[in-house]
C-alpha cells in the first residue's frame, strides 16, 4: 500500500465490509474513506459505511452507487461488490457536504467560513441524475465553492445513490436528487485530466439555424449535407451503421484544449435536411462531428496520461476514476483496459472508481469520457 492511502475491492453476494476490512490496513489514523458499490449492493450500502466505520475508526465518507465498479484487475456491473479508498488527510484539509440540489446556497450556509479561510481547490462530487436541473447545480457548486469538480452521475435505480457521511454526523449520510461530496484544501496536493471516448472526422463548424435540439443550417448549407460530407462516403450511403459510432461534439467556449462536449445523434431528417442531437443548441454555436471507437479511445487515454505524468513530481500516491458506462467492457470489450492503461503508464498505487451516466470535470457534465483524479 502507498504510504497514507489504502484500498480493497470485494465482490459477492455476502460479507463485502468483511472482505474490504480484511485488505485494509489496521491502525494507521486515517480520517477518510471513499466507497463505491454496484447497483447490486445499492440496499447493502447503509450498513456497509455503518461497518467501514466502526472497523476502520473513520467517521467521514464520501461515494454512491455507480452502474458499476472498478479497479486495478477488473470491473464489476451485475453482481455486488464495493471499491474502497483510504487515506490520511490534515483534519481541516476537507470537508464532507451531504446531498443538496442548491449547493449555491447550501455550502456557504453550512461551510462558508471553512471556504473563506481555505480556498479549497477541488471537490469530488457525485450526482443523482434525478437532481432538479443538474447542469446548474454543478456551476452553482464550483462557484460557491471556488474549486475544480471532478467525478460523475450515480445510479438513478435506487433509492438514496449518494453517500456522505461526516465526523459527528447524527445520520447514516445517504441522500438522493441532488449533488454531495468532498471538498479539499490546496493543502492536499492533486492532479487531474480527462479523457474523451471519440476522436473528431471533421473541423469544428458553426451553427447557423437552430431551434431546441433541432439543427437546421451549418456553414450556410443544409446541416444534414455538411453532417454526411464529414462522415464519409462509407457511412453516408448506410446511416443504419452510425448509431453509437458518430456523435454529435459542442465545442466549450472559452477552452485553450479544443475541448468539446459529446451528445448523442438523436435523428436525422432527409426530407428537411436537418439532424437532431442530445442537446439544445442555438445559432452561431460551434460544432464539430466524431466518432467513437476503441482505437480512439484508447490513444486518447494514453495522451491524457502521458499529459499527467508530465505534471507529476513522482508516481501517484492514489487515484480516483470515473469513467462513462458506456466505455469499459461495452467499449473496449474485455474488462480493465482502462486501469491497465493507467497501471502501464503511471505504476502500481492504490486506484477505484466507478461507472457513471455522465461525468463530471471543472463544472460541466460531459458523455463518453473518463475522468482521472490523481493524489500526488
Amino acid at each position: 500500500m502507498t504510504p497514507g492511502f489504502a484500498y480493497a475491492v470485494a465482490g459477492g453476494p455476502d460479507g463485502l465490509a468483511t472482505a474490504c476490512l480484511g485488505q485494509l490496513p489496521k491502525g494507521g489514523g486515517a480520517n477518510l474513506g471513499i466507497v463505491y458499490v454496484t447497483e447490486p449492493a445499492a440496499a447493502a450500502l447503509p450498513r456497509l459505511a455503518a461497518e467501514l466505520a466502526a472497523g476502520t475508526g473513520i467517521e467521514s465518507w464520501v461515494g454512491g452507487v455507480g452502474l458499476g465498479i472498478c479497479a486495478p484487475g477488473g470491473e464489476l456491473y451485475d453482481r455486488p461488490g464495493a471499491v474502497v479508498l483510504t487515506t490520511a488527510l490534515p483534519a481541516d484539509s476537507f470537508r464532507v457536504f451531504g446531498a443538496t440540489d442548491d449547493p449555491g446556497s447550501e455550502l456557504p450556509r453550512r461551510h462558508a467560513e471553512w471556504i473563506e479561510a481555505t480556498q479549497p481547490s477541488l471537490a469530488l462530487v457525485h450526482a443523482d441524475p434525478r437532481c432538479r436541473d443538474l447542469p446548474r447545480a454543478a456551476v452553482d457548486l464550483a462557484g460557491a465553492s471556488g474549486a475544480f469538480l471532478v467525478g460523475g452521475l450515480v445510479s438513478h435505480r435506487c433509492d438514496t445513490p449518494l453517500l456522505a457521511r461526516s465526523e459527528g454526523g447524527n445520520d447514516e449520510g445517504l441522500g438522493r436528487a441532488g449533488v454531495a461530496g468532498l471538498l479539499l484544501s490546496p493543502e492536499v496536493s492533486v492532479a487531474t485530466a480527462l479523457t474523451q471516448g471519440c476522436s473528431p472526422i471533421g473541423p469544428a463548424r458553426r451553427i447557423d439555424e437552430a431551434r431546441d435540439n433541432i439543427v437546421m443550417v451549418i456553414d450556410g448549407r443544409p446541416a444534414l449535407s455538411v453532417f454526411l460530407e464529414d462522415i464519409g462516403p462509407e457511412l453516408a450511403q448506410d446511416l443504419r451503421r452510425i448509431g453509437g459510432l458518430i456523435f454529435a461534439g459542442l465545442a466549450v467556449a472559452g477552452s485553450d484544449t479544443g475541448d468539446y462536449l459529446v451528445r448523442n445523434l438523436m435523428a436525422v431528417d432527409p426530407g428537411r435536411g436537418w439532424i437532431v442531437i442530445g442537446e439544445e443548441v442555438a445559432p452561431g454555436d460551434a460544432i464539430l462531428f466524431c466518432r467513437r471507437d476503441p482505437d480512439s479511445a484508447r490513444r486518447d487515454m494514453s495522451r491524457m496520461i502521458g499529459q499527467l505524468a508530465r505534471r507529476l513530481n513522482g508516481p501517484p500516491k492514489a487515484g480516483v476514476y470515473v469513467s462513462c458506462i458506456a466505455r469499459g467492457t461495452a467499449l473496449f470489450g474485455e474488462a480493465g483496459v482502462e486501469a491497465d492503461l493507467i497501471r502501464q503508464e503511471l505504476g502500481d498505487f492504490p486506484l477505484i472508481g466507478f461507472f457513471a451516466n455522465g461525468e463530471i470535470s471543472r463544472d460541466r457534465l460531459y458523455g463518453h469520457t473518463g475522468v482521472l483524479t490523481l493524489f500526488t
